[in-house]
């Protein structure tokens, strides 16, 4: 297995539970992945006050919640010590080999896997897990924006805290979590932090009329079609925070449910104070200006790009996984149609958090591995993944990783039936 990040952790504490020999490479020191802050893998983009942007409640692993006195939206500080706290209490520590990067992983003749470690050495398995994440390797614009800039750049990813923004004239690039978050980081340091995005977004607050949001209308609106509730998310939050255009954000393209939710409870306030200047998307640089598309400028010292991440598994050579790792088809979003012992786990774009989503995937793993789930014949899941793909595509547009892009609520009981499905089919 590849990775100790969330995705790993779970699939090696299913896998070991089922009695599966489960070894799980980390290229860290630590376990956690993303939420691992300052990790010697330089992979995580955690920063110093990075907090959850789903509630507690709806992130946890379904068979260790959280703490009680957890706060509702904890940090990383929280995260990795529920972690650690997790691998111990299902013993599964010493299934993990920290400082221990996956350099190559190859198929012999024979079946099967070999995997180089970045030390050299190299260990067979009959089968792999992948879960390395999709949120370590910086996206810049492509192509570059026309002239040349002279000050600082520097992508989401580096970002840690906030003192390399004093008395600086800051641009943060995107309309994400991140880069909210690092809005207002650096708007309480900077001489002028300016919020540049081309396309509009609707934010949602953390707490909407007294508790969560993501709990307001969950779960039993989450049964109805996203195209009916749409309108409802709509209503309420106009009714919770008014129209972003009243903020100076463009206009949001697309509908609340047709795009990742943007959540922020202080990016809001800051625009209103004054303390972070809206502008749309960027035309050129000019030596110490940024040129923007509605004719204005300004001088900036520093740009920070929260422009996300590529997809890649850079321990696989091309011609074994020929299709871009973002629109690689999968069953269930798991299993590839090319190897029966190759599986993904955490590949997914959701509308809610990963963890209880990758806890389930790897319950089917295990159950696969263990003989207790089948899958159905090529053909069955063929004709499953393709429309399942169209229906992303429908929903949230082709440019915007189809392939990768689950609904949370309609998967999690998706992948429940599944198992159900899968184990009658094991039994017959």
């Amino acid at each position: 297995m590849i990775g100790a990040g969330p995705s790993g952790l779970a699939s090696v504490k299913e896998l070991a539970g089922a009695g599966i020999d489960v070894t799980c490479f980390e290229k860290g020191e630590r376990l956690g992945g993303i939420w691992a802050f300052n990790n010697a893998s330089g992979l995580s983009p955690a920063y110093r006050t990075l907090h959850l942007n789903t509630s507690r409640a709806r992130t946890e692993y379904g068979d260790f919640p959280m703490a009680a006195d957890d706060p509702d939206f904890p940090s990383h500080w929280h995260m990795a010590d529920y972690f650690n706290r997790y691998v111990d209490h299902f013993a599964v520590r010493d299934r993990i080999r920290f400082n221990s990067g996956v350099a190559h992983a190859r198929r012999p003749p024979a079946g099967g896997w070999e995997l180089e470690l970045e030390s050299g050495a190299r260990e067979r398995f009959d089968g792999l897990v992948v879960a390395n994440g999709h949120n370590w390797s910086p996206r810049w614009p492509d192509p570059p924006y026309p002239g040349t800039f002279d000050g600082t750049q520097t992508h989401a990813h580096s970002f840690r805290d906030n003192q390399p923004f004093v008395g600086r004239r800051v641009l943060v690039v995107g309309m994400g979590n991140s880069a909210m978050d690092i809005a207002v980081e650096s708007s309480m340091v900077a001489e002028r932090t300016f919020l540049s995005t081309r396309n509009g977004s609707r934010i949602v607050p953390k707490y909407l009329f007294g508790g969560p949001a993501d709990q307001i209308t969950s779960p039993v609106m989450a049964r109805v079609h996203w195209r009916l509730r749409q309108p409802l998310t709509h209503f309420l939050l106009r009714l919770a925070v008014g129209d972003p255009v009243a903020y100076g954000l463009p206009k949001p393209a697309h509908g609340f449910l047709q795009d990742h939710p943007t959540v922020s409870d202080t990016i809001l306030s800051r625009l209103t104070h004054g303390e972070v200047t809206p502008k749309p998307g960027i035309g050129a640089f000019a030596g110490n200006r940024v040129e923007f598309t509605d004719g204005s400028s300004e001088q900036i010292d520093t740009i920070v790009w929260c422009t996300g991440y590529h997809v890649t598994f850079p321990f696989f050579k091309s011609d074994l996984l020929p299709e871009q790792p973002d629109q690689l088809p999968l069953y269930q979003r798991i299993f590839p149609f090319t190897f029966d012992d190759l599986f993904f786990v955490g590949l997914v774009q959701s509308t809610g958090s990963a963890i209880p989503i990758v806890e389930q995937q790897a319950k089917l793993v295990a159950a696969y591995l263990a003989g207790n789930y089948g899958l159905p014949d090529a053909d069955r899941r063929h004709a499953d993944v393709e429309p399942a793909r169209r229906r992303a595509e429908n929903r949230y547009g082709p440019a915007k990783r189809p392939a990768m892009r689950i609904d949370f609520d309609g998967y999690m009981r998706e992948i429940s039936r599944e198992r159900v499905r899968g184990r009658k089919r094991a039994a017959a």
